[in-house]
């Protein structure tokens, strides 16, 4: 008797009712839950990954993890055979694909493979819903490509840099001369200087990663954001806009663990702390040669200076064994390094 028969041979539909997108959602849900506890899975990270599904493209980050959050207590209360067999009823045949690809993408692991021990589950799921093995396979070779495009647009964006020999002077200026800082980091610590179209990041061989992203912010962006309130505005931007887009599509793992509006701060920010598992931009050697990315905190703070919207950021790699503080200690530490930073720039 198969240990996924609880869900692929169940009987047992749920009483709530589910929209096309919902069932999306759901198999995703029961795909994360399958092999764990209810309790293990987080709302908030499988909401992130479905954040970058076409099909989620109207939703909101908080509305997908309110929908996850429903879903969660259907599995807990229900079962989830209940829970899949009223996805599978409530899936339309246009979306029946991306169902299929959302139990994908929740199955692959660190080298964008499929375990051996989840093959049988993703076996059942292709046979509940009555997918032909090419048409599967298609899809595994589609979420995986994208998944590599992803990784291969992030490592060229860590790859376009300029040595800091190059420069002439201690300052970097924006080549839309926004803003001027002190490059922060030392050439003899391996310090570099990544910098392409709105984004520049300092780091060095020591851990250091202090990045600034910058975009035009024009006069009906800031109607806007007197329209909703700075703090709903700059939260949007920052969590339901920036962090799935830059790190949730390049480190699925990763979640957003800590957030704080700072009213008195640069005349109103908005902070925020990722836990990046295997995210940092620093690796490690393994004995097999093989080059495995550090566990990192990432902080990002938002605000508006000038005509400008800035999302400034830094990272805690944690090197040869080292482990976290507290989450609030280390988001005190990483918004404290970011403050430090920002009093160093002179906008323009």
């Amino acid at each position: 008797m198969s240990k996924y028969d609880k869900i692929f041979n169940s009987s047992e539909r749920s009483e709530e009712s589910l929209s096309p997108e919902e069932a999306v959602a759901a198999i995703a849900t029961v795909t994360a839950i399958a092999d764990l506890s209810v309790e293990d899975v987080d709302a908030e990270t499988l909401a992130g990954i479905l954040w970058e599904f076409e099909v989620f493209e109207e939703y909101s980050e908080d509305e997908i993890t309110e929908i996850v959050d429903r879903l969660i207590g259907i599995a807990e209360d229900e079962g989830l055979g209940a829970l899949f067999n009223t996805a599978k009823v409530s899936l339309s045949d246009e979306l029946v694909l991306d169902g299929f690809a959302a139990g994908v993408i929740v199955l692959l692991d660190d080298a964008l493979t499929i375990p051996k021990q989840k093959q049988a589950y993703l076996k059942k799921l292709q046979t509940a819903l009555e997918l032909e093995d090419e048409e599967a396979d298609e899809i595994i070779k589609e979420v995986i490509a994208a998944f590599e495009e992803a990784e291969e647009e992030y490592e060229d964006d860590e790859d376009e840099t300029v040595v800091i020999e190059d420069y002439t002077h201690q300052n970097y200026e924006s080549p839309l001369g926004n803003f001027t800082v002190p490059i922060p980091v030392d050439p003899q610590q391996g310090g570099r200087i990544q910098s392409q179209e709105g984004v520049v990041g300092f780091s060095d061989d020591i851990g250091t990663l202090l990045r600034i992203d910058y975009y035009p912010f024009p006069s009906q962006q800031l109607e806007e954001m007197e329209s909703v309130g700075q703090q709903e505005y700059l939260q949007s931007i920052l969590v339901e806009k920036y962090i799935p887009q830059a790190i949730f599509a390049n480190v699925p793992d990763a979640s957003v663990e800590y957030t704080e509006y700072l009213e008195d701060t640069l005349e109103g920010a908005y902070y925020a702390l990722i836990d990046m598992p295997k995210g940092s931009t620093i690796s490690k050697q393994e004995n097999n040669g093989t080059a495995i990315r550090l566990d990192a905190y990432r902080g990002l703070l938002t605000f508006v200076s000038g005509e400008f919207l800035y999302i400034v950021s830094s990272q805690h790699s944690f090197l040869n064994g080292e482990t976290p503080d507290s989450l609030e200690e280390e988001a005190e530490y990483i918004k404290e390094n970011i403050l430090e930073f920002v009093e160093t720039i002179e906008f323009t």
